[in-house]
């Protein structure tokens, strides 16, 4: 009688379980971002770009040292510095760009990137 009992449970345990259906994917859209107003310039486009370019940006560098096909623009305010270096392009064809930033506060302090773009830039002077 024990096996029975047992038997039915399982048989009704069995009829209560279903699986359910499987859904496609639906399609969720990624949002744009909007573009920003009024921000200064920010790091993204200061990469990529020569050295006429840097200069009609921040001035005259205080700095300006080339070793090899490599280029270091200094450019030093009185909130921060930043180091651009310049390499030319993968295949070593044409003008030298922008392809690393290192800024810093005078003291040597760490600073944030897009702060110190932004106070070389608003620099009496500068454009």
């Amino acid at each position: 009688m024990r096996g029975w009992i047992l038997l039915g449970a399982l048989a009704l345990a069995a009829c209560g379980e279903t699986t359910p259906p499987v859904r496609p994917a639906s399609y969720v859209p990624v949002p744009t971002a909007a573009p920003a107003v009024n921000t200064p310039p920010s790091i993204v486009a200061i990469k990529g770009e020569t050295a006429p370019k840097l200069i009609a940006q921040f001035g005259t560098p205080a700095m300006d040292v080339s070793e090899g096909s490599a280029r270091k623009l200094q450019f030093a305010g009185p909130i921060c510095v930043l180091d651009a270096y310049l390499y030319p392009p993968a295949n070593g064809r044409g003008e030298q760009v922008v392809t690393w930033l290192d800024t810093r506060q005078r003291n040597g302090a760490p600073i944030d990137q897009a702060s110190c773009v932004a106070a070389l830039t608003k620099r009496p002077g500068v454009r």
